[in-house]
């Protein structure tokens, strides 16, 4: 008897793991119960939909195209603190979108650093923004601790001096594996590539930024600042006062466009 209870035991906590790991079903907007749809959005090749915004100059009248991926527990409309001044100045047209999961944008279910990718490119295709990518600016970039380029005692600092504070917005109204936890997963996966095998591949080789607060409590400065020094081509910006939203920074905000843009 006590034999078969424990078995029986053993099998309810197996079945209730399982529950508890498996992850609930997805809200997909315009789906029966699920969120409505309000923006537009583009169809992907393989049947998923990414919801965008557009802001700025009229894309045809654009001199420049900036497509704004935004990041961790966020979306499309996030408002950068950029002046209509500066926009009409440098004739900036933005693309803005929700990314698999968040938002209005279908989740992905096999969502990898890479199909990120891939979802820009083929949004940018879809909305013709243009056949050349010219650069780019990466405002306190992701970094995965266990990266095999980072030496083992500035992961494990590094790794110390993490804290993370999260807000619950509406951006994850299709539910919280498909847009947190799924950016988790693809983060602090496996990565099809080693950062330090990038290549640079535009002619302008200060075409590729980084930008830094250096007091920063969710990304540390001391891994953006190793990759910049092993990456030559890449231009590293870390600013001594700012934290990790420093791109809502009216100032900073507005350096970092000046930067990528003015040649």
């Amino acid at each position: 008897m006590y034999v078969q209870v424990a078995l029986a035991m053993v099998g309810g906590l197996l079945g209730w793991a399982y529950v508890a790991t498996k992850p609930p079903p997805a809200k997909v907007c315009g789906s029966p119960g699920g969120p409505h749809v309000t923006s537009p959005r583009v169809k992907l090749n393989d049947g998923r939909h990414l919801a965008y915004k557009e802001s700025g100059i009229p894309k045809e009248e654009a001199k420049h195209k900036i497509i704004v991926v935004h990041g961790f527990d966020s979306s499309k409309d996030l408002n950068l603190p950029v002046s209509q001044e500066l926009i009409d100045e440098l004739r900036i047209y933005f693309l803005s979108f929700d990314r698999a999961g968040y938002g209005e944008s279908d989740p992905h279910p096999l969502r990898t650093v890479k199909s990120e990718a891939f979802d820009i490119e083929e949004l940018a295709d879809k909305l013709q923004i243009g056949p050349k990518l010219s650069g780019a600016s990466l405002v306190v970039p992701f970094v995965n601790y266990w990266w095999p380029c980072f030496p083992a005692n500035l992961s494990k600092e590094a790794f110390k001096m993490l804290l993370v504070q999260d807000q619950w917005e509406k951006i994850r109204q299709q539910g919280l594996h498909e847009s947190l936890f799924r950016d988790i997963m693809a983060g602090y996966g496996k990565w099809e590539f080693d950062p330090l095998d990038i290549a640079n591949t535009f002619p302008n080789s200060r075409s590729v930024h980084i930008w830094q607060g250096r007091e920063d409590k969710i990304i540390p400065s001391q891994l953006n600042r190793y990759i910049s020094a092993k990456l030559l081509w890449i231009r590293y910006h870390e600013v001594p006062d700012a934290g990790h939203l420093l791109i809502f920074d009216s100032s900073l905000c507005e350096a970092v466009l000046r930067e990528l843009l003015v040649e």
